[in-house]
C-alpha cells in the first residue's frame, strides 16, 4: 500500500506544472491543452485452493499492485471539431504462489513474480454540431511470457434530438505467448530456458445504443461478437489424467464469444441513483453465464457521495473441464482450470467520492478523490479483496 500513496504524492509537482501551462484562452484555442489527469492505484489480494498450475489443486494465493496514469488533452481545429487525445500508462506488479509451482521443487523461482506494462493511446475527433465522432486507438501489454499489440477504431452518432446515441467499434489484438512449460514437461529437461512463442489473435466487433427515455430513466443495449484463433491454452497449466500421468493443458485453437448486455439508470430524486446492469454470455466452448449488478450512489451533500454495489455471476463449465485426476487419454482437449468450471460468485462493496468546490486541500486543480473497496467470493473456494484509489486533477 505504501507504493500506491507514494506514487500519488509524486504527481502533485507534475500536475502543478501542467496547471501553470494550461491554456486559459477558452473555446478559441486551437492547440491541444491539458483537460484532465487521473491516477488510479489499487491493491488486490486473493486466496484459494484450485490452482491450474498444479492441475486444479494447491494454493491460489496472489497479490497485485496496479497503477494507471491517464492524461487527457482537448483542443479544437479550424472547423470547430473537438480533438481529444487520451494517453494512458498502466503498471502492475504481482506475486503468485501458483506460478511459483511451474517448478514443483522451487519455493521462490523467477516465475513467482512479474511486472506488466500496458500503455495505450486514443485519438477522438468529434463534430459537436452534427453529433458524431470517430476514434482510433493503439495499445500494448508486455510481461515476461506474454506480448500483446492492439488497435481499434470506433464511430458514434447521436440522434437529432441528442437523446439517443449509437456506437460501433472494431478491435484487433495480436498476441504472442511464450511456451513456458512446467519443468518436468520441457523437451530439453527441467533446466531448459528456451521459450518459443505461439500466436493468439482476437478480433472483436461491438455496438451500443444508449437512449434517454425521460428525465429519470436512461438505458443502453450493448453487444459484442468476438473471434479468437491460435494458441488459446496456457502452456504452464498442468492436467493430471486418471492414470497419474501429467500433461500440458490443451484447448481448441478457435473460440467464438457472444456477450449481450443491458444497462438502466434511474434517478430517484436529487440524491439517489439506481444503476443496474445485466449481461448474458455464450461461447462455442460450452460456457453460458449471467451477470446481474446493482449500484446505488447516494449523495450525502453537494460534494460527498457513497456508492454501495453488488454483483452476482453464474456460469456453466466448458466442455473440456474436469477436476484433478479425472481426465482420460481418450479426450482430445482437457483443462483443470477452475475459471472454466461451473461456479457462481458474488462481488460487493462500496465507494466514496469527494468533490469539494474549492479543490482538495484548497488546491483547485485537485478536484476529486474516490476510494473503493470490494470483496469477491467464488463458490469454488476462492475469495479476494481489492481496494482502489482514484485521484483526478483538472
Amino acid at each position: 500500500m505504501k507504493r500506491i500513496f507514494l506514487t500519488a504524492a509524486g504527481l502533485f509537482a507534475l500536475v502543478q506544472l501542467f496547471g501553470q501551462q494550461k491554456d486559459t484562452t477558452g473555446f478559441q484555442a486551437r492547440k491541444l491543452k491539458l483537460d484532465e489527469i487521473n491516477l488510479v492505484s489499487s491493491y488486490y489480494h486473493q486466496n484459494g485452493n484450485n490452482a491450474a498450475v498444479t492441475g486444479g489443486i494447491g494454493s491460489q494465493k496472489l497479490s497485485d499492485i496496479a497503477n494507471v496514469f491517464d492524461v487527457k488533452l482537448v483542443g479544437y481545429d479550424k472547423k470547430a471539431r473537438k480533438h481529444s487525445l487520451d494517453a494512458e500508462l498502466g503498471i502492475d506488479h504481482y506475486t503468485s504462489a501458483s506460478s511459483d509451482k511451474i517448478d514443483l521443487k522451487s519455493n521462490s523461482s523467477a516465475s513467482h513474480a512479474d511486472t506488466r506494462f500496458y500503455p495505450s493511446l486514443t485519438w477522438t475527433v468529434e463534430n459537436e454540431q452534427k453529433g458524431h465522432s470517430i476514434a482510433i486507438g493503439l495499445s500494448s501489454s508486455t510481461e515476461f511470457d506474454y506480448q500483446s499489440f492492439g488497435g481499434n477504431i470506433s464511430y458514434s452518432r447521436k440522434t437529432k434530438n441528442r437523446n439517443g446515441e449509437f456506437t460501433g467499434k472494431l478491435q484487433a489484438y495480436l498476441d504472442q505467448v511464450k511456451q513456458v512449460l512446467p519443468t518436468e514437461l520441457r523437451p530439453g529437461g527441467p533446466d531448459e530456458e528456451h521459450y518459443p512463442g505461439k500466436n493468439r489473435n482476437t478480433i472483436a466487433g461491438s455496438f451500443s445504443w444508449s437512449q434517454i427515455i425521460n428525465q429519470r430513466l436512461q438505458i443502453a443495449i450493448l453487444g459484442d461478437l468476438v473471434q479468437q484463433n491460435g494458441f488459446l491454452s496456457l502452456p504452464f497449466y498442468r492436467v493430471y489424467f486418471n492414470d497419474g500421468s501429467v500433461h500440458q493443458e490443451k484447448l481448441p485453437d478457435s473460440r467464438f464469444k457472444i456477450p449481450i448486455g443491458f444497462r438502466a439508470n434511474y434517478f430517484l430524486g436529487d440524491n439517489f441513483i439506481l444503476r443496474s446492469y445485466y449481461r448474458y454470455y455464450t461461447d462455442n466452448w460450452g460456457i453460458r453465464s449471467h451477470t446481474a449488478e446493482l449500484e446505488v450512489p447516494v449523495k450525502l451533500n453537494a460534494f460527498l457521495s457513497v456508492s454501495p454495489f453488488y454483483r452476482y455471476y453464474t456460469q456453466t463449465a466448458v466442455k473440456y473441464f474436469a477436476p484433478y485426476g479425472q481426465h482420460t487419454d481418450q479426450q482430445a482437449y482437457y483443462t483443470s482450470n477452475y475459471d472454466l468450471s461451473k461456479f457462481n460468485s458474488s462481488f460487493f462493496g462500496a465507494g466514496i467520492r469527494w468533490l469539494p468546490p474549492q479543490g482538495i486541500l484548497g488546491w483547485q486543480h485537485f478536484n476529486m478523490i474516490e476510494l473503493r473497496y470490494g470483496h469477491y467470493k467464488k463458490s469454488i473456494d476462492l475469495q479476494s479483496n481489492i481496494i482502489s484509489l482514484n485521484l483526478r486533477f483538472k
